[in-house]
């Protein structure tokens, strides 16, 4: 079967395909239209139709869209109550109306497409698919967590062998992602969209007000939770874009992150004890707070936890697709990997900078050539094979560092135009990593959780070490991706050091770069000395000479 996944309906609209129950594509509409998680004037914000992400995906495995089998849209309106749970949502109505018409829209979209091949499938359900039915597990407990779905915020199941029993859910306006959303918004971030900052953030402070928020958060005993209105002035008073936060902000950061990981870990115990499973699989987008990940793995009852990368609602395009695919009966395969976006040759790549009349070198040894520029502490942008699916970059577009100078934490903080605050990460060859690092899995390919930086590697990796010690990892396998392997080798020849920094190739407020168009707009716009693309190498001062 031939099923097309779309998320179209909060925010991060994004296409994937399931091919016979493979993952053939998936990516997020930002990457093609340059609007950050599909965001645009209220109302509108929400509901862009995955146009360009779902019209690639289809091309990329030769497809017409009259060629698809069944269609699964992230969201079911027959499941929205109207006056749900008091939520004051202006838009409510008109979302629901959307929805409903979203086949004729989508049919729109990709001309061929047959409205009567698009299903419906509730949100929470797509969230639960892109982990149960994702991971390389037959059988797992499944948790979600998010600002909210149709009526609910929080599903919790189980999965045997494809088929998914579901234990409990929450009714809104009870949401832990919403709590944490409104925590964001208080703190002058961007709604569903920087509450990553204010993860970062809480490193920074104490929970100070941690007695009060167990009062106001608390689990109900049956697989959910309670949030009770919360008065985020009487702790901290608010933000505005750009303001100074305070060690009162700092400590408000602290005291929400500590009681959010506190109802996981309370919520985890709960379904472990139902279902017995030894793993958990995570996703919504309360699974992208990597500080929880890592404290339910260390604390929690299951053996390990296993994340969705694209844990977000650009996912659900990816879970519904999995799931009307097992609904038809194909048996579903777990993800290859996140590397599931465009790709360029390196013909397709020359031809591009012949165009665009941009210098450039093809070096024997790419890996080398850049190591030598990483090693003399240059900033390298990496451009190379399939974008990634998600939030994180994972060496396909990446901005690369030298981790043992102090400030380059700095330079990539202002190359990118973001909060200094904020940390960056450190990418290591798997079979290193625990050499390095504690605590935390033995694997993290996806940037998912955080780990401790051994004492003995404090002092040599600066750049990568947050200001409570870890760092959020990625682990890379030599055998899948052999080039950034070899990168890292490379440079630990000339520096003796097994890491780089790494971060996403992108400017504030801009979507990860996508294609080398895209690349080349970011390394002209902003402080980095070499871009690679494919095997192609690019230097500032050939390209800006004169």
């Amino acid at each position: 079967m031939r099923i097309l996944g779309i998320n179209a309906i909060f925010h991060d609209p994004a296409a994937a395909l399931v091919m016979d129950g493979d993952v053939i594509a998936a990516a997020e509409e930002e990457r093609f239209s340059r609007r950050k998680h599909g965001k645009r004037p209220v109302p509108f914000s929400a509901w862009e139709l995955p146009e360009l992400a779902a019209a690639w995906c289809l091309e990329h495995a030769g497809l017409r869209p009259e060629d698809l089998d069944g269609v699964a849209y992230s969201y079911d309106p027959r499941l929205v109550r109207p006056g749900q749970g008091g939520l004051d949502d202006r838009w409510e109505d008109l979302r629901t109306t959307y929805a409903h018409r979203a086949p004729h829209f989508l049919a729109t979209a990709l001309p061929g497409l047959d409205p009567a091949q698009v299903r419906f499938v509730p949100h929470h359900i797509a969230h639960a698919a892109s982990a149960g039915l994702a991971a390389p597990y037959r059988e797992s407990a499944v948790l979600v967590c998010d600002g909210r779905g149709e009526a609910v915020s929080h599903l919790a199941g189980h999965y045997r062998d494809g088929e998914l029993t579901v234990l409990a859910s929450q009714e809104l306006p009870h949401s832990l992602g919403l709590m944490y959303e409104d925590l964001t918004q208080h703190l002058g971030f961007l709604r569903s969209s920087d509450e990553y900052k204010v993860m970062a953030m809480a490193s920074y402070g104490e929970p100070r007000f941690l007695r009060e928020f167990r009062e106001l958060v608390q689990t109900s005993g049956d697989g959910g939770f309670r949030v009770e209105p919360i008065d985020w002035s009487a702790y901290a008073k608010p933000l505005a874009k750009g303001d100074r936060w305070t060690a009162d902000h700092a400590d408000l950061a602290a005291s929400v992150q500590t009681r959010l990981e506190e109802v996981l870990l309370e919520l985890a115990r709960w379904l472990h004890d139902r279902t017995g499973a030894r793993h958990l699989t995570m996703a919504g987008g309360v699974a992208l707070n990597c500080v929880a990940n890592t404290r339910l793995l260390a604390e929690g009852p299951f053996e390990d936890v296993w994340v969705q990368p694209a844990a977000g609602d650009s996912g659900t395009a990816l879970g519904g697709a999995l799931h009307l695919a097992r609904a038809f009966g194909d048996p579903v395969a777990p993800m290859p990997g996140a590397d599931l976006g465009r790709s360029w040759t390196d013909e397709e790549i020359g031809a591009w900078l012949d165009v665009a009349r941009v210098p450039y070198e093809r070096p024997a040894d790419v890996a080398a050539a850049v190591a030598a520029e990483l090693a003399a502490d240059r900033i390298v942008a990496w451009f190379q094979g399939r974008a990634e699916y998600g939030p994180r970059a994972l060496g396909r577009r990446s901005l690369l560092a030298h981790p043992g100078r102090p400030r380059n934490t700095e330079r990539l903080n202002d190359v990118k135009g973001r909060e200094q605050f904020r940390p960056v990460a450190p990418m290591v060859l798997a079979d290193r990593a625990g050499q390095i690092f504690g605590r935390g899995p033995a694997v993290s390919p996806y940037m998912l959780f955080v780990h401790d930086v051994r004492p003995e590697w404090l002092d040599r990796l600066p750049a990568v070490v947050h200001v409570d010690g870890t760092a959020r990892i990625q682990t890379v396998d030599r055998g899948r991706d052999p080039l950034l392997a070899r990168l890292l080798e490379e440079f630990e020849a000339r520096t003796g050091l097994p890491v780089l920094v790494n971060t996403s190739l992108n400017t504030a407020g801009r979507p990860m770069v996508d294609d080398p168009r895209d690349a080349l707009e970011c390394f002209g716009s902003a402080p980095v000395d070499v871009l690679v693309l494919g095997s192609h190498v690019v230097r500032r001062g050939a390209v800006f000479a004169g």
